[in-house]
């Protein structure tokens, strides 16, 4: 009984190595295939960048001594690339050869995986599926930053004239663009949407702040030593403009073509729509010998809507910036105000 049961075991023995030894071998084919997709997979993302480097350098957005170090950086970083793709690949092939899990393409294709409990049931996995590059992109985005000056119109009153200091009334805008190519092969019109956030600040002169009086928002002197009034609006908006102006045009050889209009003369002409938060007026004054500030969030009849025209004239990045708001400050007022801001702003991609 002991020989056959020694003999058993033999036998057992004999079947795993040799079925080890099958795997392994099967497996060296396997790990050369992936060695090979990875470092091509590298090799062409690596063309890709210095690609896009050259096109920085042809357009002077970067010096020669910039694109040598950018190429150099790019190289060491496909290099580690390769190596640790290839690491990571490698050992996730053995642990699947070794517990007959997984096939060949899962193998080329995942690069890390989490996985929990007792059985090692993958619930995540990171793919490194390489997707040809578009032959043609024809919306991009940009942030959009604008700053400036703000002050209302008035019927019959002057911009000098207003209640409000020209210095210190002000505009800022924040938002997220998008840029379409209108025509199929030609950049000469584009349209631009998104979205952005409005803060239109006015600085009141002469001791003078808002105050809301059922429908009615008024300006009255303050009660007191007022050393300054700020009421400001936040207003979130979808701005669109159709924007013209030159542009480039350059053909790949592995027939992508993209379309560039950097530091390209620019126009933009449209407008905004969107909603107003509540405003905010804040008040700095002297009480008993205390500089006393105070913060008063309200609705002050601000019209719950904001619509306007805006328009930009520029070079490259950076442009002169106009809006006017159609649409009142105030609703169901005896005149009628409405913002209007003259300042800078920045497309940036």
């Amino acid at each position: 009984m002991q020989n056959i049961t020694k003999h058993l075991v033999y036998l057992f023995l004999l079947l795993a190595v040799s079925q080890l030894k099958a795997q392994v071998m099967d497996s060296i084919p396997r790990i050369e295939s992936i060695k090979e997709t990875i470092t091509t997979e590298e090799r062409d993302a690596l063309k890709l960048e210095i690609e896009t480097i050259n096109d920085q350098l042809e357009e002077d957005e970067i010096t020669f001594e910039e694109a040598e170090q950018l190429k150099k950086e790019a190289a060491e970083k496909r290099a580690l690339n390769i190596e640790n793709r290839i690491a990571i690949a490698v050992n996730r092939l053995e642990f699947l050869t070794r517990n007959n899990q997984g096939s060949k393409d899962d193998i080329q294709k995942t690069v890390v995986s989490i996985k929990i409990g007792d059985s090692d049931r993958e619930i995540l996995g990171v793919r490194a599926n390489r997707k040809p590059p578009k032959k043609d992109i024809r919306t991009g985005n940009q942030m959009l930053f604008a700053m400036g000056f703000n002050n209302t119109i008035i019927d019959g009153v002057s911009l000098s004239d207003t209640p409000y200091k020209l210095g210190g009334s002000g505009f800022v805008e924040l938002g997220w663009l998008w840029k379409t190519r209108v025509l199929k092969e030609s950049n000469f019109l584009r349209f631009k949407y998104g979205l952005s956030v409005q803060w239109n600040k006015l600085d009141i002169k002469n001791d003078m702040y808002f105050v809301q009086d059922g429908n009615q928002t008024i300006l009255q002197s303050f009660d007191g030593d007022l050393k300054r009034a700020k009421f400001r609006t936040t207003s979130l908006v979808i701005p669109m403009h159709l924007e013209f102006g030159p542009w480039n045009k350059k053909d790949y050889k592995d027939g992508r073509v993209r379309y560039f209009n950097h530091n390209k003369f620019k126009v933009g002409l449209g407008g905004y729509f969107g909603v107003n938060g509540n405003a905010v007026q804040k008040l700095t004054y002297k009480e008993n010998g205390d500089r006393v500030k105070e913060k008063i969030k309200r609705n002050f009849n601000t019209n719950t809507f904001t619509y306007g025209l805006s328009g930009y004239i520029g070079v490259g990045d950076l442009s002169l910036y106009a809006k006017y708001d159609i649409a009142p400050l105030f609703k169901n007022q005896t005149f009628d105000q409405n913002n209007i801001s003259l300042g800078i702003r920045l497309d940036l991609d």
